[in-house]
Order: structure tokens, then sequence, then C-alpha cells
């Protein structure tokens, strides 16, 4: 009883409140989670000193709870004053199973070793939706010499985002997709989209794919899943189309590209324009 008494006072004067990008995940996606703390006790505390100031619980109504691998590292000692709000930023793909398809619910419980008290969350929900298979390939990773290749496999995917948005999806797996290096959120795209991928000589992949009526989205991803470049495209006069050169590598031909902001030219008022020269 006096436990939770405990923590009911503790939950009136702090609150922990969990928020998603968004609710639905491919499995093994990564599932990032922002915490706020927000302290209303009058009094300043000094959170994050103790390994387990801050866990996490994730379960499926169906299944109960899911398979956690290890204990969510949450870093870094702080002070927060009253009335003031902090946020911790944590992924919790790598440290709970979520590979099979589903609804689930995040809680997550803040500790405070000066009141011996926690304060629980409130639950926030998301689901793990599968994706339809678009295309893959298998590709050597670079930078190994004289010794047999790491293969991995790049994979695309759609899936339904909130059944009413398609998105695209990267899987950067090991061949037999035993092991989920990464999986990348591209974009949205069209259901007519013709997306088309290539490998280049350096095993990035480059993707082209259809996000509007006129408008095309470039991306080239690493072997580690990392999305090196994007650029967009209109199509006014033709259709943007992947070509590999006889060097391997990989090119934009046709379209139009769009100017990134940092592209255009700087247009200066009237009053910052150098005098003219006599």
């Amino acid at each position: 009883m006096a436990l939770a008494m405990a923590v009911l006072r503790a939950s009136a004067q702090v609150t922990v409140e969990l928020v998603l990008d968004q609710e639905q995940f491919l499995p093994s996606e990564s599932l990032p989670v922002a915490v706020k703390i927000t302290n209303r006790s009058g009094q300043q505390l000094h959170l994050g000193g103790e390994a387990n100031w801050l866990t996490f619980n994730v379960e499926s109504p169906d299944r109960g709870a899911t398979i956690k691998i290890a204990e969510v590292p949450v870093l870094g000692a702080f002070d927060l004053e009253s009335s003031q709000m902090a946020t911790k930023r944590v992924d919790l793909q790598p440290y709970f199973v979520l590979n099979r398809q589903g609804r689930y619910k995040i809680t997550a419980t803040l500790r405070i070793k000066e009141w011996s008290a926690q304060v629980p969350s409130a639950p926030k929900n998301f689901d793990v939706i599968s994706g339809a298979f678009l295309w893959s390939q298998e590709f050597g990773v670079p930078g190994t010499t004289n010794a047999a290749p790491e293969m991995r496999k790049y994979t695309l995917q759609q899936a339904n985002y909130l059944r009413s948005q398609l998105r695209l999806y990267l899987q950067v797996s090991d061949p037999a997709e035993a092991r989920v290096y990464k999986i990348v959120a591209l974009g949205p795209m069209v259901s007519f989209s013709q997306t088309e991928a290539k490998v280049d000589r350096s095993s990035q992949l480059h993707v082209l794919w259809q996000t509007g009526a006129q408008r095309f989205i470039y991306s080239v991803v690493s072997p580690n899943g990392m999305v090196l470049k994007r650029e967009d495209y209109d199509c006014f006069t033709s259709r943007p189309r992947l070509t590999i050169n006889d060097s391997g590598d990989v090119l934009v031909t046709g379209g139009t590209r769009r100017l990134q902001p940092m592209e255009l030219p700087v247009i200066r008022p009237p009053n910052e324009l150098p005098p003219p020269k006599k």
C-alpha cells in the first residue's frame, strides 16, 4: 500500500510521456522513441546516475511480454529543474525481438532514487506490419582482399502505411535473411511506380521511384544501409531512368533534377549590394 501511494504521489509531480514519429514498422525496423520527462515537484531532480533509472517494456496483447535481448542503455546524468522538461531519445529495436506482425505496446518506468519511487508512463501502441516484395540482389561487401567476400542482400519492399500511404523500404541482410543489418524507410511511393534499382561497382545501391504524377526520388544507399544521397526529379519532358556506364557507375538520365535550397543563388536586397564601381 505504501509503495502504491509513493507511485501515485510521484506520478502527480513527475510525468513520463512516450512519443513515436510513426505508429507502424516493418519487422526488425529501427524503432526510435522519444521520452519526455516533466518535473512539477517544486525541486530539482538528479536523473540518469544509475544504470536502471529509465527502463522499457514491450508487450503484445496476444503473446504477452516480448523477448528482451538486453536493457536499453540510456546514458548521461543530468539535473532537471522544477517546471522543466527533458527529452531522451532511444532506439528500442536492438534490444527487443520485434520480428512478428501484430499489435504491441511500450511502457517506460522512471526510477527516482532519492524518493524511492517509480513513475510509469502511459502505454504507447504501435503495429508491426508486413511488406510486399519488389526486388532483391546479393552483393559482396567491399574491403576484403585475397579472401572470400562477405555476401549481403539488398531487398526492396513496399508497405501500406496506415492503410492510406504506400512506403518504399530497403532491407540489408545476409543472403538467407537470417540476420537483418538495417531496414530503411526510403520514402512514400505511388501504386503505379516502376521502381528501378541497380548496384554499382562499389556495391552501393541506387534506387529511383515515383512519388507523384510527375515527381521521382533518387537515393544512393551504402552496403551498411546508410542513405548517402537523395535527389528529386521531375518528368516534365522526359522520364528519369537509371543507366550504368562502361566504368560501372550508375547515372540518372532524363528528367529534370530539382535544385536543393543551398544550390539556389542568393538574392541580396539593394541595401546590401556593393556600391557601383566608378
